[in-house]
């Protein structure tokens, strides 16, 4: 029996990747990088910093860059980032995801959010939605990043359920590879990642039924 459902935010609950691809684009044009909308794929579900390593790796400039300037580099593309989120509204909400969410509070099933972006509570709110999360884990708490499992078990933990009682949602092949290592049930949404491992996979939330998730 499953007691309650942990999600990632961008491509589960609203579609920002467009955001931070603009964001990140304008940074790496700058540093003389040129990055497009399939590089940008690996960049999803994983942090500021690392997503800053990859494209100064892709661009061969890994070590030309001291430690103050790569975040300041990060603080700059978050900046613009933040600036472009203004734009969000309830509109926003992918597919699914306000009926799915309303069904859950209806069952007294706890939700939680286990993202990598700091600005997860600034998107929810903006989304309408933050009163529906019980924790969202913040992501200056964690030691390692996904693919690890860290950021899952934690939010268990503040959910006051077992691993194995939870079911996670993840768009990213790093997100699922790190709710499997947690012990969770996992749920992937459809991109033009494969999500190996997930349990099972659909486009949108509204394929999916909260009483069948919560006997799998």
């Amino acid at each position: 029996m499953r007691k309650g459902f942990i999600f990632d935010l961008d491509g589960v609950i609203t579609d920002t990747a467009k955001y931070h691809y603009v964001a990140w684009k304008q940074l790496a044009d700058e540093l003389g990088i040129t990055i497009d909308l399939a590089f940008n794929e690996q960049l999803k579900g994983i942090s500021r910093m690392d997503s800053l390593e990859r494209i100064l790796e892709y661009g061969k400039k890994e070590n030309q860059y001291s430690m103050e300037e790569k975040e300041a580099f990060a603080e700059k593309k978050n900046t613009h980032y933040v600036t472009l989120l203004q734009e969000l509204t309830p509109a926003d909400l992918l597919p699914g995801v306000e009926q799915f969410l309303k069904e859950a509070a209806e069952k007294n099933i706890p939700c939680g959010i286990a993202s990598a972006s700091k600005n997860a509570p600034f998107i929810l709110d903006k989304l309408g939605i933050k009163e529906r999360f019980s924790i969202i884990v913040d992501p200056n708490t964690l030691a390692k990043g996904k693919p690890d499992p860290e950021i899952f078990l934690q939010a268990a933990n503040a959910l006051s359920i077992q691993p194995d009682e939870a079911v996670g949602f993840e768009d990213a092949q790093a997100g699922i590879q790190a709710i499997k290592s947690a012990g969770m049930y996992a749920v992937g949404i459809e991109t033009q990642e494969a999500l190996e491992g997930a349990d099972q996979v659909v486009k949108q939330l509204d394929e999916l039924s909260v009483d069948a998730l919560l006997r799998v």
